[in-house]
């Protein structure tokens, strides 16, 4: 019996093996100077939290390389509310505004989120214990849940809460000690986005019209 009818997950990590191959033999060269200067620091103008939702892909949607983006993931693109509880979340948004000195934080949610989909059905969440008590930091996006949008059909509810979710999370991420002070200083901007996986067009909040507007201009 071979190898992989032992152990038939080796196939799928064979995979990455070869992309990690490819890239070392194929992509690394031609950047090495580049890689070179990233070994010894960083220097990102952009902080980008998004969700883990493995269809985001934020240097293929944005084109942006490595060193360019410092990027926090987690289900929901959550920013729990400024408090005593310490979380991988918010010390990742401390170190990137106080430390590297980020011009700008994006907040990106997206289409078909499965965070928001189970806080809105709430299905499943019976063996998901650590999920389901994560879930509470979505609570505010029912409060800020946007307009529904008739071209959205039965996707509509779910897009209405997801773009609530991004202003609920602005108003945490406003809440952060390190970007309060930022913001006092004009040293950050903020923005929240939604990103559709349909149509890869992305939309951002204006909080002037209190309202999703396209990114790109037509």
């Amino acid at each position: 019996m071979t190898d992989k009818a032992l152990n038939p997950a080796k196939d799928h990590i064979e995979t990455l093996v070869e992309g990690h191959r490819r890239f070392h033999r194929e992509v690394f060269p031609s950047r090495r100077d580049q890689f070179h200067l990233l070994a010894e620091m960083q220097a990102p103008e952009y902080l980008f939290i998004t969700c883990s939702d493995s269809r985001i892909v934020p240097d293929l949607i944005l084109q942006t390389g490595p060193g360019d983006l410092f990027i926090t993931r987690n289900a929901g693109n959550v920013i729990p509310v400024a408090g005593a509880e310490v979380d991988g979340v918010t010390a990742t948004i401390e170190y990137a505004v106080e430390v590297l000195h980020v011009k700008h934080a994006i907040l990106c949610g997206h289409s078909d989120c499965g965070a928001l989909k189970a806080a809105l059905n709430r299905k499943g969440l019976e063996k998901l214990p650590k999920a389901s008590r994560w879930l509470k930091h979505v609570e505010g996006a029912f409060t800020y849940r946007q307009p529904l949008r008739p071209e959205e059909g039965e996707h509509a509810e779910l897009a209405s809460i997801i773009r609530g979710n991004v202003v609920a999370q602005l108003n945490n991420l406003r809440a952060q000690p390190s970007v309060a002070r930022a913001l006092a200083h004009n040293a950050i901007a903020i923005h929240g986005w939604y990103y559709d996986i349909l149509t890869g067009q992305i939309e951002q909040y204006d909080e002037q019209q209190r309202s999703f507007l396209p990114l790109l201009a037509t």
